[in-house]
């Protein structure tokens, strides 16, 4: 029996009945041989670590345009905190933490520079629509390199599920995958209003006493509440959920977040102007494909791609630096000399 083996047989031995184990995966598209150390959620798990579309997650809008200051999240940041809480809640419940992990670092993997900004303009100028999560499962499944001209990095089904369902609207198949979902919106309003104290738009007084008293008196506080809560009415069921009192509650904070921040009109003066500039991109490429890096142009001429979708798929991968310094390239006049 290999390392692997001895893991799977763990999994068996210590996880919950209702955990999603190693062995028992739906599997990968294009069958694989196994690896000897890793079980299929860790392997998903690594390569999604070592993606190029990962590490652009650092230079990509969470809430606030190019804030100034070194303390506020960006997308990999909130990646990350997603994926901290997802895991201790699934400790906890004797769930599968290396499934929790991978979906948690991949569910944003599809996201667009300037955070849902972004999203809405691609979404307003492509005919087939466009959404984050959608992305995320095209990211996985097409647009990154497993390497040896393979595209796609041939996740396992329940990892891809995850991602593809991480959003409100979303039912994940797995316990794993549930818990991701819900510590997404965990995570963003926690994390958001700290940012949005930190910018002073948002202060504790802010929020009614009602709801800090349900939750707790600051964001800590609120973190630990909702985390304790799930775990607590989630132990020993099919399912994940929370207690009607304490959901209500972060619903009613999330209604105070979207009043006061996410349609702040201070903290979004930028948004139009980054909405414009990615609907510009989008036109420009729409005529000029052959600009677009080479591996988009083969997804086109190779694969026989849409140029639509491929406009989106090169747009949507870009950082807000990157798209900034391609409008600027594209569109802004340089300055005439003779050398």
């Amino acid at each position: 029996m290999n390392i692997r083996e001895s893991l799977e047989e763990r999994e068996i031995a210590i996880l919950s009945p209702f955990a999603s184990h190693s062995r028992d995966s739906r599997g990968r598209d294009r069958r694989e041989e196994e690896c000897d150390i890793r079980t299929v959620y860790q392997r998903d798990r690594d390569r999604i670590l070592h993606s190029k579309s990962f590490r652009r997650l650092k230079d990509k809008t969470q809430v606030f345009l190019a804030p100034q200051g070194d303390h506020y999240r960006n997308r990999l940041t909130h990646t990350l905190e997603v994926s901290q809480t997802a895991r201790t809640i699934a400790k906890a419940l004797c769930l599968n933490e290396d499934l929790v992990e991978a979906i948690a670092l991949g569910h944003d993997l599809g996201h667009t520079p300037f955070g849902h900004a972004g999203e809405h303009a691609l979404d307003q100028v492509s005919q087939e629509g466009f959404a984050h999560n959608e992305q995320s499962v095209r990211v996985v499944e097409v647009l990154e390199s497993k390497g040896r001209g393979r595209r796609g990095l041939n996740l396992t089904w329940e990892v891809r599920d995850g991602i593809a369902n991480h959003r409100t609207s979303g039912t994940p198949h797995t316990l794993e995958g549930q818990i991701v979902r819900l510590c997404d919106k965990i995570s963003y309003i926690h994390h958001d209003m700290d940012d949005a104290q930190r910018a002073g738009m948002l202060t504790e007084d802010d929020i009614p006493i009602t709801l800090r008293m349900t939750l707790g008196y600051n964001t800590k506080e609120r973190l630990n509440t909702l985390i304790h809560d799930i775990v607590d009415n989630s132990t020993g069921k099919d399912r994940i959920c929370m207690s009607q009192d304490i959901e209500e509650a972060m619903m009613d904070l999330r209604a105070i977040m979207f009043q006061n921040v996410y349609r702040n009109p201070v903290a979004k003066k930028e948004e139009k102007k980054a909405t414009d500039m990615l609907i510009g991109l989008f036109h420009y490429y729409m005529e000029h494909p052959v600009e677009m890096s080479r591996e988009y142009r083969e997804l086109i001429a190779d694969q026989g791609e849409p140029v639509e979708r491929v406009v989106c798929d090169y747009i949507s991968g870009m950082t807000d630096q990157y798209s900034m310094d391609k409008f600027n390239q594209i569109f802004v006049p340089k300055c005439w000399s003779v050398y």
